[in-house]
């Protein structure tokens, strides 16, 4: 299992990766990616924490691109539809994609204090529950892996 999140790395050019990863998913697929599609991935790269889609409409608002809950939700949808960004059920909350350009079945790590995400791959019959499945038959299609805790930051703090 790769973890990605919770060390020090080159953050611009994460992000600049990112976005170009992204770019050239779109133009390979024929999708469009909008300035407000664009800033919307930007934004969750930017924080590298899960976001809410209010607190991105603040943001968004602010730089007036715009102030309306469709516009970031229609933003939301088509990134996570085409795999630029994940849904944190739990928080109802957003996160950039660690793997942009492969399928993946991701597991996410939240710091319940600061909210930052780090990335982990899994896979669909990993595990108890896949092992579970195997032996009776069932095909696990979507798997939902959420583990809350305290980051490195967080929990040295705290020490």
């Amino acid at each position: 299992m790769a973890t990605i999140g919770f060390h020090q790395h080159d953050h611009s050019h994460c992000i600049a990766t990112a976005l170009s990863q992204a770019e050239s998913k779109c133009a390979e697929r024929k999708l469009q990616f909008t300035p407000a599609r664009r800033r919307v991935l930007e934004i969750l790269l930017e924080k590298h924490r899960a976001m809410g889609a209010y607190e991105i409409l603040d943001i968004l608002a602010a730089e007036g691109i715009g102030s309306q809950p469709p516009v970031v939700y229609r933003a939301l949808d088509f990134l996570v539809q085409h795999g630029f960004v994940h849904r944190i059920e739990r928080l109802n909350a957003y996160t950039a994609c660690a793997h942009p350009t492969r399928d993946h079945v991701p597991a996410f790590l939240v710091c319940r204090q600061c909210k930052a995400v780090a990335e982990a791959e899994t896979e669909l019959t990993q595990g108890r529950l896949g092992i579970a499945a195997g032996k009776t038959g069932f095909h696990i299609e979507r798997i939902v892996v959420e583990a809350e805790g305290l980051c490195p930051d967080c929990a040295g703090a705290q020490a």
